[in-house]
């Protein structure tokens, strides 16, 4: 019989990483499913699920991003697809007919990408506690600048890519 333990991480253990990720051209399902594979933790061989393992992510470019889908043109939008008209956020305000329809198109019109790829990830995230503190750690910006040179990002490893 063996003796050893079985390793759990905890909060004195973890030493999260900074990574910086550029959206540019990269279609939003594939990359919000491997940014939450990274925010949870699930990359590393220490991957505990009680406990945030996960590392800090920062994304540029929201703007950029596409959906999957036929190509369309588009005066504004360099990478637009017939899915963009398709896809909608729903919002209810709990009161009758308080229901508003915000197609993916009208959000990236609005500048509000980063709110597309941040439902995206929330959406894959644990629905609890714990995935509401990992989300915090999703830092995300429209143009290709951010403010976190100080934490020193690296780049993210090509296998944790889409």
């Amino acid at each position: 019989m063996s003796t050893t333990k079985t390793y759990m991480a905890n909060a004195k253990t973890i030493d999260p990483q900074w990574f910086v990720v550029d959206a540019d051209n990269m279609i939003v399902g594939r990359l919000a499913t491997k940014l939450a594979t990274v925010l949870m933790g699930k990359h590393k061989p220490s991957y505990t699920p009680h406990v945030d393992t996960g590392d800090y992510v920062i994304v540029v470019n929201c703007d950029k991003v596409r959906f999957s889908g036929k190509s369309l043109a588009h005066e504004t939008h360099p990478y637009f697809s017939k899915k963009m008209l398709q896809k909608t956020y729903s919002s209810y305000s709990g009161y009758p007919s308080g229901l508003k329809l915000v197609s993916a198109e009208k959000k990236l019109e609005r500048g509000q990408s980063t709110q597309v790829l941040s439902e995206a990830v929330r959406r894959m995230l644990p629905k609890n506690k714990l995935g509401r503190q990992m989300l915090k750690k999703l830092k995300l910006y429209a143009g290709p600048t951010h403010e976190h040179q100080s934490q020193k990002p690296q780049d993210m490893p090509d296998y944790l890519l889409p």
